[in-house]
């Protein structure tokens, strides 16, 4: 039997609460709106941590954060830990990545066998918070509201010029493969394609900002004043600088604008990628996954960007779509780290294949319409802005969040999808409310996960001192490549360079 290709689109910073495909009334975003037509749309799916790097390893490892000791975004992403591009490698799919995954340390590859871009951010320990300090901003990489008061328009930004090199290299790639398969390899293929928009600054091309106009974009539905929030979000807020620095209608419509055409940009890439997936004839026998590695409050509560595990933060959109995937609505909550199991179900793998333990379930079943009796997210936020960690069970309707020193939060998405009230108290939530602490208390010793934390924080610092001083290579990421073998050389016959690029390939006659 043919194992189906698989390939992943994944946005950055992308709520689902964005996009037409969940219900935005504004929001143009025809290509996942195509995938979600003939293919399957999770309404509860989660990151496992709302901060790129750490969501990221989750992703890649089947794993959550406490797990692998992925805290933050200057966290090393171990070379000893699987994941799914070793198992899909070893299991005789050709695995490649295009564009950001935030790899943190030496190992750059983490069992891709093809890379075709560098990341768009520094691989190494700079951005490491100091929870001693927790206070204390690491100024010019934290974010602050700077960033929205300067949304709106430009030719061209890092961000699209990153984007435009990361589509381009993955039809490229893509296209390879085309030819591999001409030339009598069926080897199937897995790619990452995964891209930075609509992750702020919130600056749109042209041709996108124009899809929209300044009277058909909503502000932030609720919107919470300093004093009022509870003591996490606070803390957000005054590390991203939004307790004290006001914004004007204006200034949000105009970010929330940017962000919509960024979404629709996007939503482009999902469309070229497809779209050479069909012209390669290997669409029906693919399995495309749009994702992301979290969301963006937008304004919402008066949050901006992540760092929280309020729905526009914490959710992802997750739209599947190929052979044996129904379509349909999957309500069941689920998260990041059922990506894994669900690639080796594709690739017809059991747990057999693992090389550690995982926190993930396969999707497939919900994927085809079938039951599934997990209906579970877990989620743990260890990084800047906080002394402690957070964590966020999503259970049923219900979700919990708790972090020590804050009060409990509980809240009944069912009742109130908008988070507003907080239930923790509540008489007739008092014994669930009692269950998810005495949950939390049995399966995390938040005490020492703390301890460890602030250990590799401190250890981080001082080999980022070091490298600063002139210690050891730089690790980003740079693409290999040697033009003088790309294309027609004199080393060649140009009729075979032709042919070898020529896709798809002549047909031979017998004239």
């Amino acid at each position: 039997m043919t194992r189906p290709n698989i390939v992943v689109i994944m946005a950055d910073q992308l709520a689902p609460h964005f996009t037409a495909t969940y219900g935005h009334k504004v929001a143009k975003t025809p290509h996942l709106d195509a995938l979600a037509a003939r293919g399957m749309r999770f309404d509860a799916a989660y990151c496992n941590s709302p901060l790129c790097a750490p969501s990221r390893f989750a992703f890649m490892s089947g794993q959550l954060i406490s797990r692998i000791a992925a805290y933050d975004n200057a966290s090393e992403f171990k070379a000893s830990i699987p994941t799914f591009a070793h198992y899909l490698t070893s299991l005789g799919y050709r695995t490649g990545l295009s564009g950001k995954m935030h790899f943190v340390g030496p190992d750059q590859m983490h069992g891709f066998q093809d890379r075709v871009t560098t990341d768009i951010y520094p691989a190494d320990f700079a951005w490491t918070p100091d929870w001693e300090a927790p206070d204390e901003r690491i100024d010019k990489w934290y974010h602050n509201m700077q960033t929205v008061k300067e949304s709106g328009v430009a030719v061209a930004t890092f961000q699209t010029d990153y984007d435009d090199e990361v589509g381009f290299a993955a039809r490229r790639w893509l296209i390879d493969r085309g030819r591999a398969k001409a030339a009598g390899n069926d080897q199937p293929f897995a790619l990452v394609a995964s891209f930075i928009h609509p992750h702020d600054p919130y600056v749109a091309k042209p041709e996108w900002w124009d899809l929209y106009s300044d009277d058909e974009i909503d502000l932030p539905d609720h919107v919470i004043e300093p004093a009022d929030q509870d003591p996490f979000s606070r803390r957000v807020m005054d590390g991203i600088e939004a307790s004290y620095v006001p914004m004007t209608d204006e200034e949000t419509r105009r970010a929330r604008r940017a962000y919509l055409a960024n979404v629709s940009y996007f939503d482009s890439k999902i469309g070229e990628i497809v779209h050479t997936l069909d012209q390669m004839g290997e669409l029906d026998n693919t399995v495309v996954i749009v994702t992301a590695d979290h969301g963006d409050m937008l304004g919402e509560r008066g949050l901006w960007y992540k760092m929280n595990f309020f729905e526009h933060s914490a959710r992802v959109p997750l739209v599947m779509a190929g052979p044996d995937i129904t379509h349909g609505v999957a309500s069941n909550a689920c998260s990041l780290v059922d990506l894994l199991p669900t690639f080796l179900d594709i690739a017809g793998a059991d747990d057999t294949t693992l090389g550690e333990p995982i926190d993930g379930r396969s999707l497939l079943p919900l994927a085809r319409c079938e039951a599934d009796p997990v209906d579970e997210a877990i989620g743990e936020y260890c990084a800047e802005m906080t002394p402690n960690p957070v964590i966020m069970i999503r259970r049923g309707d219900l979700k919990y969040i708790h972090c020590d020193g804050d009060p409990a939060q509980l809240y009944d998405l069912k009742r109130d999808p908008g988070e507003r009230v907080n239930r923790a108290t509540d008489p007739d939530y008092a014994n669930r409310a009692a269950a998810f602490a005495a949950e939390v208390a049995d399966r995390w010793d938040c005490a020492a996960l703390r301890r460890d934390i602030i250990a590799t924080q401190k250890s981080r610092r001082a080999l980022h001192a070091a490298m600063e001083a002139g210690a050891g290579a730089a690790w980003d990421y740079n693409p290999p490549r040697d033009a003088s073998q790309e294309y027609v050389r004199n080393t060649m016959d140009w009729t075979v360079a032709a042919a070898h690029y020529r896709y798809p390939p002549l047909k031979e006659t017998n004239e």
